[in-house]
């Protein structure tokens, strides 16, 4: 049983269903709809959705990311993206697709009566040797393994490990939306880093784009006209920023907070229960792999169920091949936030930013691959 209709808790049930498990999904909103802004699969997220039998349609529906970079306000360069070098030494560029087509590519491939909509998760117990209970909205569900993949908020996780601090606040908030209709874009992905804010585009293959803009900001900052506040803030940026903003309409906009889970867990499984995606290392976005962790987490988990003798043996091995990888990354992602869009001092800025035109691109595509090089273990 999987809690949760994300991108995380469709490929856990995906990759089960693909070992022959009978798998139901529960989601707590009264329709499972493909929303969302876009998303950028690098080469492990690309290679786990292969394992799950989905990475060839997804591929079709994606846009690689040869060109684009990273600018400051006015348009300098501080880096140039070389998508065909990665492209070389992983097999496959990083690419771009709409949250909502990923979204909607998993939930196909499952079979339609194992979604159920309408039920909230809020309670999880180990009712015996081999049985797991989890009490609905809607009653109580019995299964041989629970698979928590209930976001960053998860209520399960908190059941489980009630001394954890939970999610904090990161220190930023981000807006995002896709444009109305496409738009004229010279590169496939970008980002630019102000004083404490960023602006990035993410191009589709039909030639619309995902936006983002990340600010510094107290916690539950909203405001009363997104897109007029992003206007003031970037409408003086270089092109095409402003033509992104202009193609967007105002009830598009999504708004969050990044939210975290800063203290590590000290396991992914309690019993025969497994977390999985944000609700196991809910990250910062700054290195674009929360979703590609959140599917290498489902396919090992279902390759570990698919190999073990035991479904306690599997869990065992899932957490101990998951936990120090996803931690390594989120830590990573963290400190890429400190040092890129969250630094706001003057001199500090200059320094990073002479920092990183001094270094050769190989040096940057060495430090992408620690984290795309990622090889899965097979289903059968």
């Amino acid at each position: 049983m999987l809690v949760g209709g994300g991108i995380g808790g469709l490929a856990a049930a995906t990759g089960l269903h693909r070992i022959g498990w009978d798998v139901t999904v529960l989601e707590r909103a009264p329709r499972l709809e493909d929303a969302g802004a876009g998303i950028s699969l690098a080469a492990n997220g690309l290679r786990a959705l292969d394992e799950l039998g989905v990475g060839e349609a997804v591929r079709e529906a994606s846009r690689g990311q040869y060109s684009g970079g990273t600018r400051t306000p006015r348009g300098g360069r501080l880096t140039r993206m070389d998508g065909s070098a990665l492209e070389r030494a992983v097999g496959t560029p990083i690419m771009g697709i709409p949250r909502s087509t990923l979204h909607r590519l998993l939930r196909e491939s499952l079979p339609a009566d194992s979604l159920v909509n309408g039920c909230e998760a809020v309670e999880v117990e180990q009712t015996g040797p081999g049985t797991v209970q989890v009490s609905c909205t809607t009653g109580v569900l019995t299964a041989d393994l629970v698979v928590a993949a209930d976001g960053v908020g998860s209520a399960l996780r908190s059941r489980l490990f009630p001394e954890h601090p939970g999610p904090v606040y990161s220190g930023s908030t981000v807006l995002r939306a896709i444009t109305e209709h496409a738009v004229d874009l010279r590169t496939d992905f970008e980002l630019t880093w102000g004083r404490g804010a960023e602006f990035g585009h993410i191009a589709f293959l039909d030639g619309r784009a995902e936006w983002h803009a990340v600010l510094n900001q107290p916690a539950g900052t909203r405001f009363a006209d997104p897109l007029a506040e992003l206007r003031r803030r970037f409408g003086t940026w270089h092109d095409p920023i402003p033509a992104l903003l202009d193609a967007t309409r105002p009830e598009g906009v999504l708004h969050h907070d990044v939210n975290e889970l800063r203290t590590p867990l000290p396991s992914y499984t309690a019993g025969r229960i497994a977390l999985l995606g944000d609700a196991a290392h809910a990250m910062t976005p700054n290195l674009g792999q929360g979703a590609c962790q959140a599917l290498e987490d489902a396919v090992t988990l279902a390759a570990a169920l698919d190999a073990e003798p035991t479904v306690d043996a599997a869990l065992t091995r899932y957490d101990v091949e998951r936990r120090p990888r996803s931690q390594a990354v989120a830590r990573a992602a963290r400190q890429a936030g400190r040092m890129g869009q969250q630094l706001s001092h003057p001199l500090a800025v200059t320094l990073r930013n002479t920092a990183m035109r001094l270094t050769p691109s190989r040096v940057a595509t060495r430090m992408i691959l620690r984290h795309h090089a990622w090889t899965p273990p097979a289903l059968n």
